[in-house]
């Protein structure tokens, strides 16, 4: 019973400062809840006293080792008080203009659906033990090929198939350098990224040519529009979040659930980890090792040229390097997820949103330079995720290392 109960406060000791941690990234954002519509607070003491109670909760975690939820509450509470200076220094009119919650959330969709299906073809591909630093043109392959099926095809479920299959052969090409040849994981990836531009851009220009894709007759992916949402109040919220968002949203959403009882709820998921983690002690059960990783590399660009096909879907256009770095941000976004598909998605959806604020910002002050600049905040957050500033998470222990059979 003592050795039970002395496990028991063990857990609770850990368990304490993440805890805390939580309670200072709910701290700041409640303060910053309440300087934005529909509350509006006029004053900036709400922001600064909820942000600094967030940040020294955040600090306590991060001295007792949860770094990464205590970096999260710290950098919290720094842009609570920052947005919240913001917010009770902007009229009324301009701030209701750009904090609509309901659009916000329906383009927070639009930006992190794409990021988040190359964050779930990353993590397949990572957690058998390969870097697949090729998703940008992967996503860049399923953009060009998806638009194009659908032209030729004059069908969107087929353009749509078109599209991920160009991803998987991407990525097939990229394993067989990075598993067979044991290629540097990291350059081979690179190299793919430039290959995608590439070919993207020759057969782009040579079949549509300086007038590019057609504004109109190409089928594109639909909408799925729910009646009745605009009857629940608060207002036309849910109608406006929720009510019409495009279908590869939805499909994201039931891949992200599909892709975690795979992962970790399976077999195939467990042979996936076993050969991430310890390849040698996987081949000696008799997994084969080359096999798992190849499957895993081709439906880790299948799913990544599913989020271009979802990039051109919102777009309904195709334009060359239209996915603008949002592998990389995919990639960020994965390992800021640790690895896990809910994690990922929580991630993208970060970025997401910062896009959409951005987006809005930019509508409400079209000339404003200091909005243009806003449009790099998802950026410097990759960068923040990737270098481990808010706490490192700790990827497959086998993973960028090419395994020779013996």
């Amino acid at each position: 019973m003592s050795t039970f109960a002395s496990s028991f406060d063990a857990a609770r000791r850990v368990a304490l400062p993440r805890r805390i941690g939580i309670a200072g990234i709910l701290s700041a954002l409640l303060g910053l809840w309440l300087a934005l519509p529909p509350l509006e607070g006029r004053t900036i003491a709400l922001p600064v006293v909820f942000g600094l109670l967030g940040m020294a909760l955040g600090i306590w975690a991060w001295t007792r080792g949860e770094h990464k939820v205590g970096g999260g509450a710290v950098i919290a509470g720094v842009f609570a008080i920052a947005l919240g200076l913001v917010a009770t220094n902007t009229s009324t009119s301009n701030l209701s203009g750009v904090v609509d919650w309901g659009v916000l959330i329906s383009t927070m969709f639009i930006f992190a659906t794409p990021l988040t299906y190359a964050a779930l073809g990353g993590m397949f591909a990572e957690r058998s033990g390969v870097v697949n630093i090729g998703l940008e043109g992967m996503m860049l392959m399923g953009a060009f090929f998806g638009i194009l099926g659908a032209d030729k095809l004059h069908s969107w479920p087929l353009g749509m198939l078109v599209g991920i299959a160009s991803g998987g052969v991407l990525a097939f090409v990229y394993a067989i350098f990075a598993i067979h040849l044991r290629a540097d994981q990291i350059v081979g990836g690179t190299a793919v990224n430039f290959l995608a531009l590439g070919i993207t851009g020759y057969f782009y220009i040579k079949i549509y040519g300086a007038n590019g894709t057609p504004g109109t007759g190409i089928p594109t992916i639909p909408d799925v529009n729910i009646p009745g949402l605009k009857h629940i109040p608060p207002g036309n919220f849910w109608d406006n979040a929720f009510g019409h968002l495009n279908l590869t949203v939805w499909l994201m959403i039931a891949l992200l659930f599909i892709s975690y009882i795979v992962m970790f709820k399976t077999s195939i998921g467990l042979r996936i980890r076993a050969v991430g983690e310890h390849p040698r002690a996987a081949d000696t059960v008799g997994l084969s090792v080359y096999r798992i990783r190849y499957a895993s590399v081709t439906v880790s660009g299948m799913l990544a040229a599913l989020g271009g096909v979802g990039v051109s879907a919102f777009t309904t256009s195709f334009s060359e390097n239209i996915t603008a770095g949002r592998g990389f941000i995919g990639l960020a976004a994965l390992i800021f997820g640790n690895w896990r598909p809910l994690g990922a998605f929580a991630a993208s959806a970060l970025f997401g949103f910062s896009f959409a604020l951005a987006r809005r910002l930019q509508d409400i002050y079209p000339n404003s330079a200091e909005v243009l600049l806003l449009e790099a905040l998802p950026y410097v957050l990759t960068l923040i995720a990737v270098a481990g500033v808010i706490g490192r998470s700790i990827p497959p222990a086998s993973v960028g290392r090419p395994y020779k059979k013996q």
